[in-house]
């Protein structure tokens, strides 16, 4: 069973760092986009716009989200007390 428990933990930790990998770079991608769009102007501008706010915001949200409830999963596989206050 602690075999189970360390493979699960290095596997959710895995999975947790190419996600947060492709939520920075997303969001990286939308501020180009925002850039781009500053640059062009005009209507195409606000159609870009459109898209980057209406379409792919809202799935880095909820991606970031469900990555969020992973790294507190595997935080919590460790054993790991990041998140509180300790005294050393």
């Amino acid at each position: 069973m602690k075999k189970f428990h360390d493979n699960l933990g290095k596997v959710l930790g895995l999975i947790f760092g190419y996600g947060i990998m492709f939520v920075t770079f997303a969001g990286g991608a939308t501020f180009f986009g925002y850039l781009a769009a500053l640059f062009i102007g005009g209507e195409k501008a606000v159609l870009i716009c459109d898209i980057i706010y209406k379409t792919i915001t809202p799935i880095i949200v909820k991606f970031t989200s469900s990555l969020i409830l992973l790294g507190l999963a595997t935080m919590y596989l460790y054993g790991q007390t990041a998140l509180t206050v300790g005294k050393e």
